[in-house]
């Protein structure tokens, strides 16, 4: 695996922390900010909102940019974002600077995706991007309940602060780490990319992306009330169990990456499953403090477990279009990062309780499930079978897709003198 690969992974580690660092801080930032829990929570959906807006439409404005000198000013307003929200006088201007941080960081994830498909083989994708994933699952061992620990000790603007450094760190690791990538010979046609989206290959694969991370962030979102107000834990326990998250979801990459290119399929079905049946049961014995954190660790695993297969398929449906498969793959998955805390805060404003977004994102992941074998029946209609090499008809072939994947960063990289 080349060393650049690893290097947007520990890039994402700062973009993973600020996306999910505040389901330890909501309950600080609402008495701070002079807002509900749900209100509070509206702040994850903004920056998911956001990650949903820039992926595609920064994928389109930079396709003819330069790869790295794209990534260094993505990082770069990234930070410029986390200083925003650790100044921000007010619940509107928090608002804004996480939108304004999330367009960065998900145009930081499609084109950090592109390059990462770009230089790996076929059967390799899946690993890629769980190198690039391990950075999210990382964030969550580490960074987010950081995050929360400092919110505890010195407040909630911390964290951002924080977030900010490492994002300089991170940009430091970007300009000295990533090769040059030279522009291709034949530059990408934007209407060529588009003609993925009249794929509904594609189109199944965003709708089950998106309902497998709602249905798991419609809990993780309100994780931390859940765990003080329903299960009865010290708010102290609060960073360590969501680190406990973190350690479930760096082992799931790392099992789901290496098995995923050859059992896509087999990957998503026993994953979402797994992560149906936990959500079921958090909402079932949430009041038991040992379940609700052993539940948190296995919620984690399946969660991530899944992800690099996710990720990988949409590589291969839309391997016409490698730049706005990145994009398009994030989008996807923030809308369920929208829809899942928004679904969350709404059954909790209907005076359903804590526990009750557990249940609402286990219809979701049932939902995902219905979705994934609707994905199945089209992919064996057209001749393809569940293996992560098939060609699938309808769409550019796996192996033509990584070429074009390269050509879209250009012919060679070149490693930096």
């Amino acid at each position: 695996m080349p060393i650049a690969v690893y290097t947007l992974g520990v890039a994402v580690f700062a973009l993973g922390t600020a996306e999910f660092m505040l389901s330890g801080l909501l309950p600080e930032i609402a008495r701070d900010m002079d807002v509900t829990i749900p209100q509070a929570g509206l702040l994850i959906s903004a920056f998911a909102i956001g990650m949903v807006v820039g992926a595609p439409l920064l994928a389109v404005a930079t396709l003819r940019l330069p790869r790295r000198t794209t990534l260094i000013t993505l990082i770069s307003v990234f930070g410029l974002g986390q200083i925003m929200g650790a100044l921000a006088p007010s619940y509107e201007i928090l608002f804004v600077s996480r939108v304004i941080a999330a367009l960065a960081c998900a145009g930081f994830w499609a084109v950090g995706a592109a390059v990462a498909i770009a230089m790996v083989d076929l059967g390799q994708r899946a690993r890629a991007m769980a190198v690039m994933i391990g950075g999210l699952s990382v964030a969550n061992v580490l960074g987010v309940p950081a995050g929360a620990f400092l919110g505890e000790t010195l407040g909630w603007r911390s964290a951002f602060w924080a977030v900010a450094v490492s994002s300089a760190i991170a940009l430091v690791g970007v300009v000295m780490l990533i090769p040059r990538i030279p522009l291709p010979e034949k530059k990408p046609e934007l209407k060529r990319e588009l003609a993925i989206y009249k794929d509904r290959a594609v189109w199944l694969q965003i709708a089950l992306i998106a309902l497998a991370a709602g249905g798991v962030f419609c809990a993780f979102s309100y994780l931390a009330p859940l765990l003080t107000d329903v299960a009865g834990l010290d708010s102290g326990w609060v960073p360590w169990v969501l680190g406990l998250f973190g350690v479930g979801a760096l082992i799931g990459t790392a099992v789901g990456g290496r098995i995923a290119d050859a059992h896509l399929f087999g990957v998503m079905f026993s994953g979402i499953a797994a992560s149906t049946v936990f959500l079921g049961a958090f909402a079932l014995f949430a009041d038991s403090a040992v379940a609700a954190v052993a539940l948190s660790f296995l919620l984690g695993f399946s969660a991530f477990y899944t992800a690099p297969a996710l990720n990988a398929r949409m590589f291969n449906v839309a391997g016409a279009a490698p730049t706005l498969a990145g994009a398009t793959t994030t989008a996807a998955f923030n809308l369920g990062n929208t829809g899942g805390p928004w679904l969350g805060g709404s059954v909790i404003d209907a005076g359903l309780g804590f526990r009750s977004p557990a249940w609402a994102g286990a219809a979701m992941t049932v939902t995902a499930l219905v979705t994934a074998y609707a994905a199945l029946r089209v992919q064996r209609s057209r001749g393809g079978g569940s293996g992560a090499s098939r060609k699938v008809a309808g769409s550019v072939p796996a192996e033509r897709g990584v070429s074009e994947a390269a050509g879209s960063a250009g012919p060679t990289v070149e490693a930096r003198s």
